[in-house]
């Protein structure tokens, strides 16, 4: 399956939209989730949400057929509502953040992270409409530096210069995760080799395409890496991101940072 970007998930918080467009037409090839480990968490006995997740170790899930996130376990207003695809036509991940056991100690509700307007939204699933897993990777962006870090087990395995948000059109920063992987079938364009789609979106082009996702991707504009000039998506050198690529599985959480 191909995607063509300027009609999908990274061209609309990356620098293109109906009004401004940067002229790509560059087709995206999705690909694999990634290496990852189908590992529930341990069984826990409590009485109240436990916080999954560690510098070492976090969770994500895929969604098997369909899922409600609900604004607590057990019930309350609907957050969001999933199908087994998102709206890009590739498998819906979501970041698993916390766990409410039952009474039988075994996951009863997850606390997962959307990759829904606004940031940072959060929603509660019965663990059986998730299939859970474990990623030992974590993204870290400093906008202030104007780079980017790669974790594997804790450990600092890659350092990279980056391309962040213009001024009028800053990097959101908070807590995100990896929901979509793509490789470029033509690297010469805007979005070079390769693009992670990540769970932000843009805090102030409210008028784009599925509210101004945010990626981390490839360049053809490799003078750009080290400055602030993209509509806020992080552009990396072609090399390094094909690196990234491979080491960051879906659910990677990416934090962003001042």
């Amino acid at each position: 399956m191909a995607v063509a970007l300027a009609a999908g998930l990274i061209v609309a918080g990356c620098g293109s939209q109906a009004q401004r467009s940067e002229g790509s037409h560059q087709v995206a090839r999705p690909v694999p989730l990634g290496s990852h480990v189908s590992a529930p968490p341990v069984r826990l006995c409590t009485t109240g949400p436990v916080a999954l997740g560690s510098r070492r170790v976090a969770y994500a899930a895929l969604v098997p057929r369909s899922a409600v996130a609900r604004s607590r376990p057990g019930g309350g207003p609907v957050v969001g509502r999933l199908g087994h695809l998102d709206v890009n036509q590739v498998p819906t991940v979501v970041g698993v953040i916390a766990v409410r056991t039952n009474r039988h100690c075994d996951p009863g509700w997850y606390r997962v992270q959307l990759a829904l307007v606004p940031n940072g939204t959060t929603g509660w699933i019965p663990a059986r409409s998730l299939r859970v897993y474990r990623v030992t990777s974590r993204i870290v962006v400093s906008l202030s530096n104007r780079s980017l870090a790669l974790y594997r087990s804790g450990n600092r395995v890659l350092r990279t210069r980056v391309a962040v948000g213009a001024p009028d059109t800053p990097t959101p920063t908070g807590r995100f995760f990896v929901n979509e992987r793509y490789v470029l079938t033509d690297p010469n364009g805007p979005f070079g080799v390769a693009a992670l789609g990540i769970s932000a979106h843009s805090n102030v082009l409210h008028d784009w395409t599925e509210g101004g996702p945010i990626a981390l991707h490839g360049t053809n504009e490799p003078s750009t890496i080290g400055a602030a000039a993209s509509h806020g998506c992080i552009r990396i050198d072609n090399s390094i991101m094909r690196r990234l690529l491979h080491l960051s599985p879906a659910g990677t959480p990416v934090l962003i940072r001042r």
